[in-house]
């Protein structure tokens, strides 16, 4: 590190950066040299140390790269997500923001006006999402010193009211829809598979001698792209199994079919690739209202059904988590645990059962 006078008065202050290259700034006064070069000292040893020209670069360049890179780890529908979001709603604000530029005041500003708009809840919370993430491989390039969007909030987006339908109301529902796909609804209202899982499930993944399916694929609508396959929500598969009754149905629904394992065991009228929305639109929720249910049911209500009608059987929660897949036995209880409370004062009784039959009353 070195300062020198120059002939204009001025003082040149000058270090050799971690690459070896060497950075020269001009101050007015020589106090402001000494100041300036403390400053860069100390952050070259704490190791936090910035390229003040790698901060000079378009927001916009490092959204290019980010976007490319996640290409290859996120799903399709995902990478399309983020590329929407960062396209409609963050380039038109920070595109040819200097990257180093930007500060939590610009991030708040920004959430806050994504708001006034009238951008829902979950659309400022993705939008938050994908700025914040590119400006981490910002910070992890070691352009930023830390992320703007840290300490930032967003307003929770309410919850869709989840619906549980009896048993009874499974049953009028399947009796409503077309009988292509009565054993569908059954299918999803007694192994809580998601819609994704069912228009992917083959044939050679039904072992109905021993009741059981393996949940292996989904498939899903992304624009521009058409319908894409993919490993299940989690990325591990599973296998279900089937009560009697449900077995007996697909064995049914599948009686006459030529025996290829790669067949789907749904399809649409035409025999291809059933498409949820399609079938959402055409088929579930007209069934809906020809069964005279309640308003607001969706085709995900069927996997609630099965989580609520296997608590009120006294399941486990880790059963639950098993059979409809969840990540984790935190994110069943999260869901669902306000259902548990009702099996309280069964519990309580039965304690006092067992207490009263230990001591022979």
């Amino acid at each position: 590190m070195a300062i020198k006078k120059l002939s204009n008065g001025c003082w040149e202050a000058s270090y050799r950066d971690p690459a070896g290259r060497e950075r020269v700034k001009h101050h007015r006064t020589r106090t402001e040299a000494d100041r300036w070069l403390t400053t860069v000292k100390d952050q070259l040893h704490r190791g936090d140390y910035v390229d003040p020209r790698s901060g000079r670069r378009p927001f916009s360049a490092f959204a290019s790269s980010w976007l490319e890179a996640s290409a290859a780890h996120v799903r399709p529908k995902t990478w399309t997500h983020y590329e929407s979001i960062l396209r409609v709603h963050v380039l038109p604000t920070f595109a040819d923001q200097p990257i180093a530029a930007i500060g939590p005041a610009d991030v708040r500003r920004f959430l806050t006006e994504r708001t006034n708009a009238g951008a829902a809840p979950g659309t400022v919370r993705s939008a938050r999402k994908v700025l914040r993430l590119v400006l981490a491989t910002a910070q992890a390039d070691g352009v930023i010193r830390s992320n703007p969007c840290d300490g930032s909030r967003v307003a929770a987006s309410p919850r869709a009211e989840m619906v549980f339908l009896t048993a009874e109301q499974v049953e009028t529902l399947a009796d409503a829809i077309d009988e292509r796909y009565a054993t569908l609804i059954h299918l999803a209202a007694y192994t809580g598979l998601r819609a994704g899982e069912i228009c992917a499930l083959r044939v050679g993944r039904v072992d109905l001698p021993k009741r059981r399916i393996t949940i292996a694929e989904s498939v899903t609508e992304v624009q521009g792209l058409g319908l894409h396959f993919s490993e299940p929500k989690t990325y591990e598969r599973r296998s279900v199994t089937l009560p009697g009754f449900l077995a007996e149905k697909i064995a049914t629904h599948l009686n006459g079919r030529p025996a290829d394992p790669g067949a789907f065991v749904f399809t649409s009228p035409e025999g291809s690739t059933l498409n949820h929305k399609n079938f959402y639109r055409r088929h579930f929720k007209p069934a809906t209202v020809a069964a005279g249910l309640p308003p607001g049911p969706r085709f995900h209500d069927l996997r609630h059904t099965c989580a609520a009608l296997c608590i009120a059987l006294g399941a486990h929660p880790k059963a639950i988590q098993e059979r409809l897949g969840h990540s984790s036995i935190t994110v069943t209880l999260d869901r669902y645990g306000h259902l548990f409370p009702k099996l309280d004062e069964t519990l309580t009784n039965r304690l006092d059962d067992l207490y009263r039959d230990a001591i022979g009353r």
